[in-house]
């Protein structure tokens, strides 16, 4: 485990009970649960990545749209 940073997570006794039958079960620790549990929801609730693309050709000019056939032309000559 690399990085590994201490928390403190309070749960109701109930919760805490399943935690421990369900680790029992699997023969591993409550934190092992928790920190797989965790990562899930992070991963699930993460907000979508965007391309790292997006806005690399920024030429400043609002007018690049509007202006693409005369900008491209003559490529296709070549």
């Amino acid at each position: 485990m690399a990085d590994v940073l201490k928390t403190t997570v309070y749960l109701d006794a109930a919760d805490y009970r399943r935690l421990k039958a369900l680790a029992r079960a699997r023969r591993c620790a409550p934190a092992q649960l928790v920190r797989e549990a965790v990562a899930r929801y992070a991963a699930d609730e993460a907000p979508p990545r965007r391309a790292r693309s997006i806005g690399a050709g920024k030429s400043r000019r609002g007018d690049v749209s509007e202006r693409a056939e005369e900008l491209l032309g003559g490529l296709s000559d070549r």
